[in-house]
């Protein structure tokens, strides 16, 4: 990846919705190999998804919850079992394995305490769990979902490298 491709990611990111013209026009490149660059970086996977982001509250969805979950089973096939069912819950819009003091964190979107309660006693009642704490959110201060971008190298080149966990 270079600047360029750095750049439209910044555009993509903030408006999914611009047109290769417009992204093109600003990144200093025509259509034609605007629109490559945007298909590689769809194909190598630096493009994960095109979405719209929705108002939860104007859908009715008002109560955002952090879900702290500890278990006392850490088995392989737990994880598993314990993933595939809290992944097809949709009121879990995140869903985190931990390192620290506790094991999982959930964000859940609902309604209302109501619907909060009756997610709740269906997580609890999935799988053994040793503990489960909730924390209301009273204000969301910040939220997006645009990654802070590198710069580019002095050489123009960005060539993203992975940390790896010794262990792993």
């Amino acid at each position: 990846m270079d600047s360029i491709d750095l750049k439209i990611l910044g555009l993509l990111q903030n408006d999914a919705t611009l047109s290769i013209a417009t992204i093109g026009e600003r990144v200093g490149l025509s259509q034609t190999p605007c629109w490559k660059r945007i298909q590689r970086l769809e194909a190598d996977g630096v493009i994960d998804r095109r979405v719209a982001v929705l108002d939860p509250v104007k859908l009715g969805l008002g109560l955002t919850v952090f879900v702290s979950i500890e278990t006392a089973d850490h088995s392989r096939e737990w994880l598993e079992r314990f993933a595939e069912t809290v992944s097809a819950m949709p009121e879990v819009l995140e869903f985190y394995r931990m390192a620290g003091d506790v094991d999982y964190m959930l964000r859940v979107v609902v309604a209302d305490m109501r619907a909060y309660d009756t997610f709740y006693k269906h997580l609890i009642a999935t799988l053994p769990l040793k503990n489960v704490t909730s924390r209301f959110a009273m204000e969301k201060v910040k939220s997006t979902t645009a990654l802070p971008l590198p710069s580019a190298p002095p050489n123009g080149r960005f060539t993203p490298t992975l940390s790896v966990v010794a262990g792993e």
